[in-house]
């Protein structure tokens, strides 16, 4: 989970050389938007910079899905960008290549509505299981809660936690 404003985050799968692209540009404009305007860009606002971004490389493209959420004055929000430019306003969404697995999680226990405290935890339990399942997830994770209070990363201790709970269970 990458931090681009102090209401909106990113995550990002695919070419890290691409997706490190998407981020600066993305911070750079919601940045540019902040001072011109004098608060922070719409979520939406943010989703469809990257989604004319990624569109208008379409011939030759940003290998990057790009899940951009957070939190603005119309609510919470998230929404998935693909490599084209495709962008789709989600409740619950995963990329990558261990998505099939997190979907699994995912699709069996997300209930809309549900409070941080059960969300983020069942968000570490999706990842978790991709780690465990798929190679190309790699075998860290990162978690992160933004809401009104702005964007804040779960300390190490909770990670290790969480992935205690969700490793022993198996």
């Amino acid at each position: 989970m990458l931090r681009i404003d102090d209401n909106i985050a990113m995550t990002i799968s695919g070419g890290v050389a691409d997706a490190q692209n998407v981020v600066d540009t993305l911070k750079y404009y919601t940045n540019m938007y902040r001072m011109e305007k004098g608060r922070p860009m719409p979520v939406k606002a943010a989703a469809q910079v990257v989604s004319n971004m990624l569109f208008s490389s379409r011939l030759y493209p940003f290998i990057a899905d790009v899940l951009v959420g957070g939190v603005d004055p119309s609510g919470g929000s998230i929404f998935e960008v693909d490599f084209f430019g495709s962008m789709n306003n989600e409740k619950m969404v995963a990329t990558g290549s261990g998505s099939p697995v997190a979907y699994g999680v995912l699709e069996s226990e997300f209930k809309e509505g549900m409070t941080v405290a059960k969300a983020y935890p069942l968000a570490a339990k999706a990842i978790i299981a991709a780690t465990r399942r798929n190679v190309a997830t790699g075998d860290h994770f990162d978690v992160a809660i933004l809401d009104k209070e702005g964007f804040r990363e779960i300390s190490e201790q909770e990670k290790g936690k969480l992935l205690t709970q969700f490793t022993s269970n198996s």
